[in-house]
């Protein structure tokens, strides 16, 4: 673990462990959340970690959701590079999208400042993922004779249908019609007909970590809901949520 000193209260992940993988990219990102926790901490009130689920059978269980069948042997997101990547690809499209919603609820330069930089890192660290999958999109993840692309399509239609809120998700090889311009089928970034960010509301973000559906029900990497209480009014929230004060 790094960073821990930003962790009010005792240790909040159940089940991570080391992967096999080639670590430089993955230590990178890790350092580079270690900055983000720092910088917002100096700029908004401390937030208590959530208790997150990182055991192997729990990205398991997702992966067996997305595929719409049972992977067997259970999907393990430690054991190589793709398969880590693949379960890395749940998450930063979906903070990425959350910022974006988030830019136009804000009030301060401050939080403004703020958000537009994590957004960055976070859309950073989401292209690289999917450019390093996007290179592998025909190459099958073993044993299960699904490629990498069509695994990186159905966890983006599972996020679609958790989300309720209609496409906003999009995997590395999509349909002609959702393609750049409607010219290509590569999808190495994700976009509207624009090729604009999606933007996601804290509760379709809830919806989509809590891999439930209802922003009401934890589940998925986080087991519990987490309140934040904010000046007139009070957010649930899975992860973190910048509000100006």
């Amino acid at each position: 673990m790094v960073g821990t000193k930003f962790i009010r209260g005792r240790s909040t992940t159940l089940g991570a462990r080391k992967a096999n993988l080639t670590g430089d990219i993955i230590v990178q990102f890790g350092y580079q959340e270690v900055g983000n926790l720092r910088a917002i901490k100096r700029t908004v009130t401390g937030f208590p970690s959530p208790l997150l689920n990182l055991r192997a059978e729990n990205i398991y269980q997702r992966g067996g959701q997305c595929t719409w069948m049972p992977l067997m042997p259970p999907f393990d997101p430690y054991a190589n590079t793709i398969n880590y990547l693949l379960a890395s690809y749940v998450i930063p499209y979906v903070g990425l999208t959350e910022y974006v919603g988030a830019n136009p609820n804000l009030q301060s330069n401050t939080s403004k400042q703020l958000v537009t930089g994590l957004l960055g890192t976070e859309s950073g660290q989401d292209a690289v993922i999917r450019e390093y999958l996007y290179e592998r999109a025909a190459l099958e993840v073993h044993p299960y004779g699904i490629t990498v692309a069509e695994f990186t399509n159905r966890i983006s239609e599972l996020r679609n249908r958790l989300g309720h809120a209609g496409l906003k998700d999009e995997g590395l090889v999509v349909p002609p019609p959702n393609g750049e311009d409607g010219k290509v089928t590569g999808n190495v970034l994700s976009g509207d007909q624009n090729s604009l960010s999606y933007a996601r509301t804290p509760e379709e973000t809830m919806r989509i970590l809590y891999s439930t559906g209802d922003e009401h029900v934890p589940g998925g990497f986080s087991q519990k809901e987490h309140m934040v209480v904010l000046p007139d009014h009070t957010i649930r929230k899975p992860k973190f949520r910048l509000y100006s004060k």
